[in-house]
């Protein structure tokens, strides 16, 4: 996870498109708290790969079990996101938790998750797609097809005077 705890965006998302059918918002990991984007957040012995600076952030050095976003991991190096020992590896990955306070159990979405005791399985809420742009300032509505921009740069040409 390092450099790890990047929040990467600010002033909040341009726009959230979410199914009129949609269940379990109150506590889901992305729409029930909203704020900024920040990646490979870890704290204590523990990281998520992605959450929002609404929620709970865990201090750097607080081991709280508290901090629930997408891709996350208890009982782990969040610098190198290799877990503290093999046992580790299978006990306590999780992938897509839900808002929740500290405390045993841990509910998760879907079976996405290691073998320790604290989990509890729950519905998949949904899917995500998360885009970021350093420019847009409004984003196309669902339904409209998106295309890829590459900006090509030279290639630099070595032992010779010309790019």
């Amino acid at each position: 996870m390092d450099p790890g705890r990047d929040i990467v965006t600010e002033g909040g998302p341009i726009q959230e498109d979410v199914s009129k059918h949609a269940q379990n918002l109150q506590d889901d990991p992305i729409f029930s708290v909203g704020g900024d984007l920040a990646f490979n957040w870890g704290y204590g012995g523990n990281g998520a790969r992605v959450v929002l600076t609404g929620g709970h952030l865990s201090g750097v050095d607080r081991n709280d079990d508290n901090t629930h976003g997408l891709g996350n991991h208890f009982a782990c190096n969040p610098l190198t996101g290799k877990a503290l020992d093999p046992q580790s590896a299978v006990l306590w990955p999780h992938e897509i938790s839900v808002i929740q306070n500290r405390g045993s159990p841990t509910k998760v979405q879907g079976t996405d998750y290691g073998t320790g005791a604290k989990y509890i399985s729950g519905p998949v809420y949904g899917n995500y797609a998360i885009f970021v742009s350093g420019e847009a300032s409004s984003f196309p509505p669902p339904g409209h097809m998106l295309d890829i921009e590459i900006d090509v740069l030279p290639r630099l040409k070595f032992f010779s005077t010309e790019l």
